[in-house]
């Protein structure tokens, strides 16, 4: 064990899609700390190729310093006046240095998946407080043998033997958040058609413990109040437009207030978003990923966070996709990365606290 407090232990980047915005957001979120005072306050450090980035850096004209080190606490040094880079341990004989921006190759798999896990090991070890994950491409990683829809599902299985938090439930769970809105789908890369069938009163249950732990424990929320959207139109007009709120939704939500959480609904979706509807609850629980991520996005589509609940480490990342179609243009923004990352740091801290108090 490596093990440092959370509060000065820094974070880690992964590498992402080698083809996409990973190394140019992640060049652009630095300089935003760097510009802003906050770099060894909120510090980290990206487990990529440091060649790459060099390349990348030269190429793409970014005003950033590339600086190699070789352990995680360096990073704090280093990070005001360059990029810390942590150099790949797996995957390193993938051609990094030859792909170009734009692209997703299949053969850069093994470096994409070995940062992260690089990242989870790291997490393991107690060496960083947290882990923001670049975006991948999915079908890339898919087509070389990956068997995982997502990061989620990913990082669930990585950390699957690593021990929770007393008394806290296990995940994963993806919450997409900002300052305008916190959503939770509970149903996420699946067919629409079979949303229905997926849900079940435990998996609600269980879902939604897991999501009022982790806002009181990772985000200092003392009684978060949550509001369940109904599945059907009108929440299913008492049975008339769909029996699932009245055989599943329902019931999942009695119990849930027998275990003393704040809970209403089912609220139709279509007047869960609207500004007065979202001063009534700190976070909405959907039924399908399209209900809840269409008005977080449509709010807070550069800098909204997508935020991994119920895992024995804290995990981020942005809100968007790998950006294949502008990853050679330089025009990448930065926002959600950069909310990423103080998420990642507010977690940190509420966490770190609430643990040593449950100790006392």
């Amino acid at each position: 064990m490596d093990t440092q407090k959370p509060d000065l232990a820094p974070m880690a980047l992964t590498m992402g899609e080698p083809g996409g915005i990973g190394a140019e957001i992640s060049a652009k979120a630095w300089q935003f700390f760097r510009d802003n005072g906050l770099s060894r306050k909120r510090a980290f450090f990206v487990i990529d190729d440091p060649a790459r980035l060099e390349k990348l850096t030269r190429q793409q004209g970014w005003p950033v310093d590339i600086a190699t080190i070789t352990h995680p606490h360096q990073a704090r040094d280093v990070i005001d006046k360059a990029l810390p880079v942590l150099p790949l341990k797996k995957g390193v004989d993938a051609p990094l240095l030859d792909i170009k921006l734009g692209k997703a190759v299949k053969e850069t798999s093994p470096a994409v998946i070995g940062s992260i896990e690089q990242a989870v090991d790291l997490a393991k070890a107690g060496a960083i407080a947290a882990i923001i994950t670049n975006p991948i491409q999915k079908s890339s990683l898919i087509e070389s043998g990956f068997r995982f829809p997502g990061h989620t599902e990913f990082l669930g299985a990585l950390t699957q033997e690593m021990p929770m938090a007393k008394g806290q439930r296990r995940g994963p769970v993806m919450m997409l958040a900002s300052q305008h809105l916190r959503v939770v789908p509970l149903t996420v890369h699946c067919p629409l058609q079979a949303v229905a069938g997926l849900l079940t009163q435990n998996m609600i249950v269980e879902k939604v413990e897991i999501v009022a732990q982790s806002l009181v424990r990772d985000l200092g929320l003392k009684s978060p109040r949550i509001a369940i959207a109904g599945l059907n139109p009108h929440a299913g007009e008492q049975g008339a437009i769909g029996k699932e709120e009245i055989e599943t939704i329902i019931p999942a939500m009695k119990l849930l207030r027998q275990k003393g959480l704040h809970v209403f609904g089912p609220v139709p979706a279509d007047s869960l978003f609207h500004e007065a509807a979202r001063n009534q609850y700190d976070v909405a629980i959907t039924m399908y990923h399209d209900q809840g991520l269409i008005p977080i996005k449509t709010l807070s589509f550069f800098d909204a966070a997508n935020i991994t609940l119920g895992l024995p480490i804290i995990r981020t990342s942005p809100d968007h996709g790998t950006g294949l179609d502008i990853a050679d243009k330089n025009i990448a923004r930065p926002d959600s990365l950069i909310a990423a990352i103080l998420m990642a740091d507010q977690m940190v801290h509420h966490r770190s606290a609430f643990d040593a108090q449950a100790k006392k």
